[in-house]
């Protein structure tokens, strides 16, 4: 469980991720103000599933790009059916613009709201019935070619200042720590990222809580972003219009 901190969410990390095999109970919906995560290695849940269907036990790089990503959708539907109190394959799914996800409105009403991001064969999965949510979910040793670069073309003025006086040696991380939560930040508003990066600027330090500080020079109050830490290795971010004051985070794991 992850609380907050001096009135901001703090950082969650691996500790505070509770595994949960296969099969899964039916879930009870985050409450308002509470933010459910899920964690999921598709290199072992994929090779279960896998064994499950032909018998064979094979690692994530004997599964093709096709096999991954039917993975992804089967766990997705799994998870969402199990806070829907239905068999993942009775969940129906609809595409937004830009190819976002998203439940059937004329089937399952609208009030669970999700987001996905996946990297290396890793899925980090938000859900909230108060507001739309974004996830993102990052290496920790991916590099921009030219971070300060892009900073400065693509971020706003206040973090492109922040990046250039941030150390040489720590400024690969503090670009990442913005660069996640500012995916969060527009797939929770529904934004494509074209153009809107620079809209909004976030403060991610390593020494203070994550916070949105103003959107188009206005204050945010109503925000609610953090970082995470699922895994040794990767970085999440999870943003959301709401005053959040309960995280619970989940690893999906294999059945025993």
């Amino acid at each position: 469980m992850v609380t907050q901190g001096n009135d901001k969410v703090v950082l969650a990390d691996v500790r505070d991720f509770e595994p949960c095999a296969i099969p899964l109970p039916e879930i009870q919906s985050p409450r308002a103000g509470e933010v459910h995560l899920w964690f999921l290695d598709l290199a072992g849940l994929a090779g279960s599933l896998r064994h499950a269907l032909d018998g064979h036990s094979e690692s994530e790089a004997a599964l093709t790009t096709g096999q991954l990503r039917f993975a992804r959708r089967f766990y997705l539907r799994l998870l969402l059916g199990a806070y829907l109190g239905l068999p993942g394959k009775e969940v129906r799914l609809n595409r937004k613009q830009r190819g976002k996800p998203v439940l059937d409105a004329s089937i399952h009403g609208d009030d669970l709201h999700f987001s996905m991001a996946k990297s290396e064969g890793r899925v980090l999965i938000g859900f909230s019935t108060s507001s739309h949510i974004g996830v993102d979910l990052e290496p920790v040793g991916r590099k921009a070619r030219d971070a300060l670069g892009v900073a400065r073309r693509y971020f706003s003025p206040a973090e492109a200042d922040f990046l250039a006086a941030t150390p040489a040696d720590q400024r690969d991380a503090a670009f990442l720590r913005i660069w996640a939560c500012k995916e969060a930040v527009v797939k929770a508003s529904g934004m494509g990222i074209a153009n809107q990066f620079a809209h909004f600027t976030v403060n991610a330090t390593a020494e203070n809580p994550t916070e949105l500080l103003d959107h188009d020079g206005v204050p945010i109050a109503d925000w609610a972003l953090a970082l995470v830490q699922p895994e040794d290795g990767f970085l999440g971010a999870v943003a959301i219009q709401d005053s959040v004051t309960r995280f619970r985070a989940h690893r999906l794991i294999a059945a025993p």
